[in-house]
């Protein structure tokens, strides 16, 4: 291969790294490593109208959180929804009692943002 066209290939190779770099690098800003960070622990006391719910969520211990939890029946279909505080503290365990409109079978807090 004549040195120019070797060149022209080791430019065009700097370009798509910088490019891929530069997006996994605005990716990771915007999704990696959440503020806030719920997770179930398990939830107890499932009835046809409501279900408890214990979860933890990981976030600045200065700053109130508001997390979604969500609840789903066996055939997907959401049952029961609620907006929860998260009160200051880093961790925090939150136990909340969610009203469903039939039989909940699963259970998620799908995010949790800082309180408005």
């Amino acid at each position: 291969t004549p040195p120019r066209r070797r060149w022209v290939i080791a430019i065009v190779a700097a370009v798509v790294v910088a490019a891929a770099l530069s997006i996994s690098i605005k990716l990771f800003q915007q999704y990696g490593q959440p503020e806030y960070a719920p997770q179930v622990r398990r939830y107890f006391d499932v009835t046809d109208s409501g279900v408890s719910v214990e979860f933890v969520v990981r976030k600045p211990a200065d700053k109130v959180g508001t997390c979604v939890v969500r609840a789903r029946s066996k055939d997907g279909a959401q049952v029961g929804l609620a907006n929860v505080d998260a009160p200051l503290g880093d961790p925090v365990v939150v136990t909340y009692r969610l009203s469903t409109t039939a039989r909940p079978f699963a259970i998620d807090v799908p995010r949790c943002d800082p309180k408005s």
